[in-house]
């Protein structure tokens, strides 16, 4: 969770930092997206306990103990077996009824934040267009406070007329819930002419004078849930839903691409043909042409509609695939964990943790794969979804079958021979030439 949620802040920094967000609105933004954090977690937390629990057993010798007492493997295995059973059942349930509504929530509350621009920030010397409809020039700000001076404000709120205010000096601030800038001016003058009408020339000096921005681009405002909705925001069954509406679609399409097909293939091409007949004869050929273009035209399109309503199916098919693959990887990674526990002999978080990471990477290397050739409909959803577990789930068995057998023991001391001589002991050198 720890490296996904530090995944998450490097990927989104530069979208909160500077914009004043409250605390309140950003642990609520990483909550959110806990949801589909724990979906990737669960089972690669079930991948590491199992090795963990087995490699301790079988590096304190009590795996040996216990078989020689005349229990199997199958039998110490049956109760994480049930176990990931209740976890991937209890996966299921949260990614159908908390897994949509998260990510739901997560995207609306990104987009608000998105919109905001960042606090205003001036610099002496530079003008700041960061107000709408305002320029703001300042050649003094006092750190400490909000006093600034030698302001140049160009006024751009009527575009007929130009507006120029100057202050010798004014405090500056957010109203109470941030909607306006106010600018409170002191001595200064205010200039204004007609864009149009050259000859027309005001001149205000005044002590006192307040300005008043729209400033809403500097404030966060939450919008409800609702809206539409992308595939990874809804339950199973309402994609269902959605992939029978669509279906519908796509066969309608289908029908109409198969008999526009028939119709032109059967079509009688000799009819009206009067040979030797110049005239008739070009303007049989012009008419055929149209004709053939027209029956292109119409088959291309309806073809072409029926290819985007299959995609769409099979985005929406990936989804409620991925949402039983997932937690099906439960069941699988303890028939991977166990007996890799037993065999490697180790029970450090070290050995288990480095052991799930590259299986599990390779996990999501087919899921990810998969995911992308479903979608442009190389694939099945199905396959694309379910390949991973079932190459992972062999090669499950197959240990497990294994470690019932012969006991067996995985070594990684060829590793050592990557770390450069001057760096081993004594010990490790004599290790490895015996």
């Amino acid at each position: 969770m720890g490296i996904f949620l530090l995944q998450f802040m490097m990927k989104f920094a530069d979208r909160l930092v500077g914009k004043g967000l409250d605390t309140f609105l950003v642990i609520q933004l990483i909550v959110y997206n806990l949801a589909w954090m724990v979906v990737l977690v669960v089972p690669m937390a079930v991948l590491v306990s199992s090795l963990m629990a087995f490699g301790s057993m079988s590096q304190n010798n009590e795996i040996t103990i216990i078989k020689s007492s005349g229990v199997s493997l199958y039998r110490m295995m049956l109760a994480p077996f049930l176990a990931s059973i209740v976890v991937g059942y209890l996966l299921v349930l949260f990614n159908n009824d908390v897994l949509p509504d998260a990510n739901h929530k997560a995207k609306i509350l990104m987009q608000d934040i998105t919109r905001i621009k960042p606090t205003l920030s001036l610099e002496p010397g530079v003008f700041s267009q960061e107000v709408a409809n305002y320029a703001i020039l300042v050649r003094g700000i006092d750190p400490n406070s909000n006093k600034i001076s030698g302001v140049v404000i160009y006024d751009y709120t009527t575009p007929r007329k130009i507006n120029v205010v100057t202050a010798e000096q004014g405090n500056i601030y957010f109203s109470g819930d941030q909607s306006k800038l106010i600018m409170d001016l002191e001595n200064g003058e205010i200039h204004e002419s007609e864009a149009g009408n050259t000859n027309l020339y005001r001149k205000l000096i005044f002590t006192h004078h307040r300005i008043t921005m729209d400033a809403e681009q500097f404030s966060f405002q939450q919008s409800t849930p609702g809206g539409p909705r992308g595939d990874r925001e809804l339950s199973t069954s309402n994609m269902l839903y959605i992939v029978d509406s669509l279906k519908s679609l796509r066969d309608n399409y289908k029908d109409i691409f198969v008999s526009e097909t028939k119709k032109y293939m059967m079509a009688d091409t000799g009819r009206g043909y009067n040979a030797g007949n110049t005239v008739s004869d070009s303007y049989r050929y012009v008419r055929a042409l149209e004709k053939a273009k027209s029956a292109k035209n119409i088959i291309l399109s309806n073809y072409r509609r029926y290819e985007f309503y299959q995609e769409e199916m099979n985005k929406y098919w990936v989804e409620i695939h991925k949402k039983y693959a997932i937690p099906a990887a439960c069941i699988i990674f303890v028939l991977l964990g166990s007996p890799l526990g037993i065999m490697v002999r180790k029970g450090g978080f070290g050995v288990a943790a480095s052991i799930s990471l590259f299986f599990f990477l390779i996990y999501w290397a087919f899921l990810i794969g998969g995911e992308k050739l479903a979608d442009r409909n190389f694939l099945s959803p199905f396959v694309g979804m379910w390949a991973a577990n079932f190459v992972l789930g062999a090669a499950g068995v197959f240990l497990t079958a294994r470690a019932v057998k012969e006991t067996v023991t995985l070594r990684f001391t060829f590793l050592k021979k990557l770390v450069p001589k001057q760096w081993r002991t004594a010990e490790e050198d004599e290790q490895e030439q015996y």
